[in-house]
């Protein structure tokens, strides 16, 4: 199992901030609104496309999605959001990424880089790690679900990248101008998908084991429970017996 799916998979099993209804509706209708200055209709805005999506499945009600993306075109008056990508590095020299969207550039900087200091890590300069990710559309479907072989035809025919073996779960990885298609064809198999996303997988990645796994995990929690943090990505991996403790 990769470091990006067990970190996804400690996140669901400890029910941590992405359960908390109010924190991850605040970062939907954040992304949303600011998507939307691109263009108010999700048919021709992918990014708003993207974001609605992801809203739809947390059962955003519709009235609030309506509202955040007239905030962003300016329909309606709303607060002003300035996206800031973070780079830096964690425990034995973990790369991290942390995307942002604030009101406050000068609270979100003092905030991110107290995180970091804290929990073993520090900031880097612009471009220090973001080279060794990638934006992938990754989708998630239990075994039980579909057999490898039905799951790679739909990659063939639309265009997905790649068919992981991911222990408990097959993890479709697409580009994500195709992430749209393969999903919808996945869906029109009738096969019920785990979880879907773009986000940034790591072309390598960095085991840690021990204290330094542990202070690690901290870091990446201290940085996703801060309100102004969008996403967080690492390369950081470890063994399936510690994520299996921390994850219980």
């Amino acid at each position: 199992m990769s470091g990006h799916s067990k970190w996804a998979t400690i996140k669901h099993k400890k029910g941590a901030l992405d359960a908390k209804r109010g924190k991850i509706f605040t970062r939907l209708l954040k992304e949303i609104a600011v998507a939307a200055k691109g263009g108010g209709n999700p048919d021709t805005n992918a990014r708003l496309r993207t974001a609605v999506a992801a809203a739809k499945a947390e059962n955003m009600p519709q009235d609030n999605i309506k509202r955040a993306i007239q905030r962003g075109t300016g329909e309606l008056e709303g607060v002003s959001y300035e996206e800031i990508t973070f780079e830096g590095y964690g425990p034995g020299g973990v790369a991290i990424v942390v995307e942002t969207l604030t009101d406050n550039r000068n609270r979100t900087v003092s905030e991110i880089r107290h995180a970091f200091s804290k929990n073993g890590g520090n900031l880097g300069s612009t471009g220090s790690v973001l080279h060794m990710f990638s934006k992938k559309g990754v989708i998630d479907i239990e075994k039980a679900n579909a057999t490898e072989e039905k799951l790679m035809d739909i990659v063939l025919e639309h265009g997905g990248e790649d068919l992981r073996d991911e222990g408990e779960v097959w993890e479709i990885v697409t580009d994500p101008h195709s992430f749209e298609g393969v999903l919808n064809g996945v869906k029109a198999a009738n096969i019920s998908v785990a979880s879907s996303e773009v986000t940034m997988l790591a072309s390598t990645y960095t085991k840690l084991e021990g204290p330094a796994a542990a202070q690690m995990l901290r870091l990446l929690e201290a940085l996703e429970d801060f309100d102004d943090t969008q996403n967080v990505y690492s390369n950081f991996d470890m063994d399936a017996e510690q994520m299996e403790q921390v994850a219980g």
